[in-house]
């Protein structure tokens, strides 16, 4: 096809620079989430930050979980995390007091669903009553704190999602375990030692 080596050379030869000086992929269509990833700033997320026990409501259990809390995931995490690399703990019986807070203009929720649940596009009804903000397949925008409450009141391996469509498939999730043995609620973060509310 080509007559002159040298030309054919030059012609893979530039395809490949070209390549090479391409920019990284983008966030997935609709995820820029108000900022490129390289600069959402936020603090580096600390246990205590987003678990505590209420001093004045017996085996209650305050949680915050803040959607788009860093660039991590393309901004689909909560407090920072995706893909169940953090995980909450609670004791069976405990009412979870939770405050669900979204910082991207990107709609996101929260729903706890069964840990298998998070592979699926949509999330369907919650796990335990009560357990999900508002609508939570239409999802929510604004910095603005939606609080919802619910007893954890069976042993089981669950999951805090993001109820938008597809986003859970995609990571947007954490772990939520409730435990029959369990004496106090726990926050862990990846593989460090978990963090005891007391």
């Amino acid at each position: 096809m080509f007559r002159n080596p040298a030309l054919c050379c030059a012609v893979i030869l530039g395809a490949a620079l070209h390549a090479a000086d391409a920019p990284a992929p983008a966030a997935p269509g609709g995820h820029d989430h108000a900022a490129p990833a390289g600069e959402i700033k936020a603090p580096e997320p600390k246990e205590s930050m987003f678990l505590s026990v209420d001093p004045k409501e017996p085996k209650t259990a305050r949680l915050v979980v803040v959607s788009a809390y860093n660039a991590a995931n393309y901004g689909m995490n909560f407090n920072g995390f995706a893909k169940g690399g953090a995980r909450y703990t609670i004791p069976q019986g405990w009412t979870v007091s939770l405050v669900f807070t979204n910082n991207s203009p990107v709609p996101h929720s929260a729903i706890v669903v069964d840990r298998p649940v998070v592979k699926r596009l949509q999330m369907g009804d919650p796990a335990f009553t009560g357990a999900s903000t508002p609508n939570p397949v239409r999802g929510t925008t604004g910095k603005t704190g939606v609080p919802f409450r619910f007893v954890a009141g069976e042993a089981g391996e669950y999951a805090i999602a993001c109820g938008f469509p597809s986003h859970s498939a995609n990571g947007h999730w954490i772990g939520f375990d409730v435990s029959a043995t369990a004496k106090a609620p726990s926050l862990q973060f990846g593989d460090k030692p978990p963090y005891v509310a007391r």
